[in-house]
């Protein structure tokens, strides 16, 4: 039995994911997160550092982790890099102006060598504000069919509502157990 399939043994009884949640800053990270989590949503101030939080679905302990996206911290985003297995990138779909600063942010982070390996998954988030971008339009605007480095996936969503928010993160959890886990 070869060193690469003894790891992926031992990562399936352990069934634990790292998940880095990133994108610009007031995109809706912390919203998700706390969705997620069901924690009240009506107050949320900007992530000035990061949240984590560790959660249970489907049989999978995840750890998520909530950067905040201000100009003046992504440059610190490398230092959460190490065994991340998903990359949810979070987009203001209403935010027209800021969508080539959320590309070249995007392109940046799928050439770190640590971040390799992860999954993608793109929430267009905000789908529920009067003038957001539709996935589509975000697809191209970002233009994430020229990804060969990661699988990816993008989902219109609403941190607020919570919409599309579960089917995200199982499309998530679906990719990466297909490449980390083995079947006995």
């Amino acid at each position: 039995m070869g060193l690469l399939s003894i790891l992926k043994k031992m990562r399936q009884k352990e069934r634990e994911l790292r998940l880095l949640m990133l994108g610009l800053d007031n995109a809706g990270k912390t919203t998700i997160l706390k969705k997620f989590n069901g924690d009240e949503i009506d107050t949320i101030s900007p992530t000035l550092g990061f949240n984590i939080k560790t959660l249970e679905h489907r049989g999978f302990k995840l750890n998520m982790w909530d950067v905040g996206g201000q100009k003046s911290l992504r440059s610190y985003w490398r230092n959460y890099f190490e065994s991340t297995d998903g990359l949810i990138w979070v987009v203001d779909s209403a935010d027209h102006q800021r969508m080539e600063d959320c590309k070249k942010e995007l392109e940046t982070l799928l050439v770190e060598e640590r971040l390799a390996g992860a999954t993608l998954l793109i929430f267009a988030n905000k789908q529920d504000l009067p003038g957001a971008l539709s996935p589509s339009a975000i697809q191209e605007a970002l233009d994430l069919d020229s990804i060969q480095t990661h699988h990816w996936c993008i989902r219109g969503c609403s941190a607020y509502t919570g919409e599309n928010l579960l089917a995200g993160i199982d499309w998530l959890l679906d990719d990466i157990s297909s490449r980390i886990f083995t079947a006995d």
